[in-house]
């Protein structure tokens, strides 16, 4: 299929991409084009216009400090996945980039045009509502930085006003004593997963589980995420956290799974990636 015709911009400045915004609020930001160029050719969607920002200087950096990693809106996929600066930050940023579609596709999409996509499904929401993180939004009118928790808003629905665009997206460092996971389930490499989890465990001095929380994709509207320390508790009940989150969630049944074997997977990789960040909190301690 073709794509229904649409008017064309290619600014070279950030500033020229905002006025291009502004001027036509109705049109589509196209960096990776990963998801957007599909959605095009299906006739899903229909912008008046392209804002193609692929020649704008100064939005494809990739931060790593210590406060967290800060990445650019056209940083690829596979370039934050093999940043060792980023991995030694927030290595839960590059464990779920690898489950991100094909190497072909993460070669060619960005980080933060995955979190403008809003997909229920995609790994980066999950990863940024888990970690708490924020994106920042750029407009004519200003620049505003919105949490993960009111970034998005529904399927396919982030919290992007007209004539705004999403320059940065920043994951914050894992804490001392903090191990991270992702696991998720898909019919094949690189489909959409039927359910995946994003497990953060930071434990106390006394090697206790101070903190234990878990971020889902595929499984809700939004990316969904628990609070699980109070069910585990200070042992780390990892079983007792999976039956608490199985319990926290109502999956939509769709053409490719279940709700109840959503539910049942999610349990799954609940206990499965709970236990392993919490093993490597354990060694962390001990660095």
């Amino acid at each position: 299929m073709k794509p229904p015709p649409f008017g064309y911009r290619a600014p070279r400045t950030l500033d020229e991409a905002l006025d291009a915004l502004a001027a036509v609020p109705s049109g589509k930001v196209l960096a990776g084009g990963q998801s957007l160029i599909p959605l095009l050719n299906m006739r899903l969607a229909a912008p008046s216009h392209l804002v193609d920002i692929n020649r704008v200087a100064g939005l494809d950096t990739v931060h790593a400090g210590d406060e967290g990693v800060r990445v650019g809106a056209l940083a690829r996929h596979a370039r934050v996945e093999r940043s060792p600066e980023a991995a030694a930050i927030q290595p839960l940023l590059g464990r779920a980039l690898r489950h991100v579609a094909h190497p072909v596709i993460r070669n060619r999409g960005t980080v933060v045009g995955s979190l403008a996509h809003a997909d229920p499904a995609g790994e980066m929401p999950a990863v940024l509502a888990v970690l708490g993180g924020t994106v920042e939004a750029a407009s004519a009118r200003g620049r505003r930085t919105i949490p993960a928790a009111e970034f998005f808003r529904g399927p396919l629905e982030p919290a992007l006003e007209p004539g705004e665009l999403a320059v940065s997206a920043f994951f914050p460092a894992a804490p001392p004593r903090t191990g991270t996971a992702f696991a998720e389930t898909a019919r094949r490499h690189g489909d959409y997963a039927l359910a995946g989890v994003a497990a953060v465990v930071t434990l106390d001095e006394d090697l206790r589980v101070s903190a234990a929380r878990a971020g889902y994709l595929g499984v809700c509207g939004v990316p969904l995420v628990l609070d699980l320390a109070g069910a585990a508790g200070p042992a780390g009940d990892w079983a007792a956290a999976a039956a608490h989150a199985r319990d926290s969630m109502d999956p939509e049944p769709d053409i490719h799974a279940g709700a109840e074997y959503r539910r049942h997977l999610a349990g799954v990789l609940t206990e499965r990636t709970l236990s392993i960040a919490a093993a490597e909190a354990l060694r962390r301690a001990g660095d």
